[in-house]
């Protein structure tokens, strides 16, 4: 059984910063990557950020520059650090991991198999 776990929302002002991490956990054979994708009330859920074990990375236009990815020291741990926050930002934000091989720059919700809960993050202006 594997289990993803996410940490770090929260409410930040417009301008601030947070930090969200990730661990996967339980039977796993091998994660080939792992993600962040968020949904607004009312919207489709969207993909934030992702990286591949080999460091490879995606952002979404509306995060290029202010978002960054990576990987923890831990394994299975990706962390996304957000800078410059926008009331838009606000979504409740999700981990996902993929087990199945996939392409970084085509990458969708679709390449991902484990999910997390997701945890909130709200922007205020």
């Amino acid at each position: 059984q594997v289990h993803v776990a996410e940490s770090g929302g929260g409410l930040v002002q417009a301008g601030g910063s947070l930090t969200l991490s990730c661990t996967a956990s339980g039977s796993i054979l091998t994660i080939l990557g792992m993600g962040w994708f968020r949904q607004a009330p009312g919207k489709q859920r969207e993909l934030v950020a992702v990286i591949s074990r080999g460091d490879n990375t995606k952002y979404a236009d509306s995060v290029k520059g202010r978002f960054t990815i990576s990987r923890g020291n831990a394994e299975n741990t990706v962390h996304l650090q957000m800078h410059s926050l926008k009331p838009e930002d606000t979504a409740d934000y999700f981990c996902a991991a993929a087990v199945r091989p996939f392409l970084v720059l085509s990458a969708t919700h679709e390449d991902f198999e484990l999910w997390g809960q997701g945890t909130q993050v709200t922007v205020s202006s």
